[in-house]
């Protein structure tokens, strides 16, 4: 009796555990395909559920050289291993024109799904030729004609013609290793059109048209030298503004004035006075001998003088009016005009 309980019991253990280990079975990745672009290869699958984790994958390829050479092994893509992406570039991997069958496998923390290997071999010679974007720049007398992303094994046929001559065009190849393409010496002045054809194996695939005018070797300096010399204009520009600012100050514009004696007329005016007993509040200017001679007033000059328009810093007193309380200077300016 418990020998028999003894193995009814083990078999509901095995039984339970092959219908845990049926029920977290993990499938095999869905929707594997390749994307072939201008000689780059990507194989894409779809993502994994995987409860409380991120599942990773593993992609392996098997070769002609590996059927042949190494008794059908796979080799792993070591970029592509236990990976959380679901692509996987396997441009270098992919480096012959022979046939590859690629695979690859989910993992989930313990569980590991089965092998799902792509539809059928994958030859790159397959890949879609598409035309890489075309840069053209003038230089000069020259142009350069530059391809973006060019793969190695792609040949560019590049057609470089004057326009309104396209008969008279003519044609460059260049590979990866050759790009980009300069051309020169080209008519200064003249327009250029150029035109890309990529070809690889019987594929081919057409570029639009671009053109382009020659300036010429002449004018190479005339825009870094017209910026040059802008900035420099502009830098003396701030320079002589900021000296006048701060040299021609109103303080000391009296510094920059010549001096002359007072005429006979001013001077003969009257006694000197001491400074306290003129208090200044004004400057006034009188016309004598075709100029504008200045002195600072303490009350309101007489008819004789006008009011001047600037105002002179200088020291010392020489007389006052007998009739008025102007009070001149011992220093004072000689203009040209009223104002300065």
């Amino acid at each position: 009796m418990r020998l028999r309980r003894g193995l009814f019991h083990s078999l509901f253990l095995l039984s339970l555990n092959t219908l845990t280990n049926y029920a977290w079975q993990l499938p095999s990745p869905q929707g594997v395909s390749m994307e072939s672009i201008n000689m780059r290869h990507l194989l894409k699958w779809h993502h994994h559920q995987c409860p409380f984790r991120t599942p990773v994958y593993s992609v392996q390829f098997q070769g002609e050289f590996e059927l042949r050479f190494l008794n059908g092994t796979w080799e792993d893509v070591v970029g592509c291993k236990q990976i959380n992406q679901t692509t996987c570039d396997l441009t270098v991997e992919l480096g012959s024109d022979s046939d590859y069958n690629i695979r690859v496998r989910a993992e989930c923390g313990s569980h590991v799904s089965t092998w799902a290997e792509l539809g059928r071999p994958f030859n790159r010679k397959e890949t879609n030729l598409t035309v890489p974007a075309m840069i053209v720049t003038t230089m000069g007398d020259a142009l350069q004609v530059m391809f973006k992303d060019l793969p190695l094994t792609v040949a560019m046929k590049v057609t470089i013609w004057k326009k309104g001559e396209e008969l008279k065009a003519s044609t460059y190849v260049i590979s990866g290793q050759q790009n980009p393409l300069q051309v020169s010496p080209l008519q200064e002045g003249a327009v250029y059109c150029i035109r890309a054809q990529a070809h690889l194996d019987n594929k081919s695939s057409n570029t639009d048209s671009q053109c382009v005018s020659i300036t010429g070797p002449g004018t190479t300096w005339l825009k870094p030298t017209a910026v040059t010399v802008a900035v420099v204009i502009m830098v003396g520009l701030v320079l002589v503004l900021s000296w006048s600012l701060t040299t021609c100050s109103p303080e000391s514009c009296h510094g920059c004035l010549s001096k002359e004696q007072l005429p006979t007329a001013l001077v003969s005016i009257g006694p000197a006075l001491t400074e306290r007993d003129a208090p200044l509040s004004r400057v006034c200017c009188v016309n004598v001998e075709r100029r504008h001679w200045c002195f600072e007033c303490g009350t309101v000059c007489g008819s004789m003088f006008s009011p001047f328009l600037c105002h002179l810093s200088s020291s010392g007193l020489i007389g006052q009016s007998k009739d008025s309380s102007c009070i001149l200077k011992r220093s004072v300016a000689s203009l040209s005009s009223p104002s300065c």
